[in-house]
């Protein structure tokens, strides 16, 4: 029976894992070492207000896991996070675990007064769950995109005026070549 949850700390050390093993299977080997150190520099140096976990466990296993980092618009009152990044077990893929988690995030974001959610993505895969490719007018993204096609967004308290100012990301994003 598949369980999702919010609390996530308990899991913590096993987090950078499934990243990096699912990233591996899909990207290769660097891409994989990448995605899980950037899980566990998410993990290590984010302050609590700013990072949200989200779980897929079955039976005790973990199946999934979706990080939400806050992303600053110093200029904007509104509150934004960014979903990244999102990983499934290779053998539990294209079962629906994926939209599950994303949905119960988006919703516990919803109900913590969240106004806007983005992330850097397939839009294809992710419009199944409300998002929609977005231009850096909508949302500055805190560094250049190497792909702006994959900027995509979707507001969760249904104010559609673009986001004010530069934005600021978590340190662990703070990295170029993350973008």
């Amino acid at each position: 029976m598949l369980n999702l949850t919010a609390e996530f700390k308990a899991r913590t050390a096993e987090l950078p894992g499934l990243f990096r093993d699912v990233f591996t299977a899909s990207e290769g080997e660097d891409e994989g070492r990448a995605v899980g150190a950037l899980a566990a520099d998410l993990l290590n140096t984010t302050p609590e207000d700013d990072l949200l976990g989200v779980l897929a466990v079955d039976r005790d296993v973990l199946a999934g896991c979706i990080l939400f980092s806050r992303l600053h618009y110093d200029l904007d009152p509104r509150q934004v996070f960014l979903m990244s990044p999102v990983a499934v077990r290779t053998d539990r893929q294209k079962s629906g675990i994926g939209q599950k988690l994303i949905g119960f995030g988006l919703e516990k974001l919803r109900l913590q007064g969240v106004d806007f959610v983005v992330t850097y993505g397939d839009p294809v895969y992710y419009g199944k769950t409300g998002f929609q490719p977005i231009t850096e007018t909508v949302a500055r993204p805190p560094m250049p995109l190497s792909m702006p096609q994959g900027w995509i967004g979707q507001s969760l308290s249904g104010d559609q005026t673009p986001i004010e100012g530069p934005s600021r990301c978590v340190s662990a994003f703070n990295r170029p070549e993350l973008w």
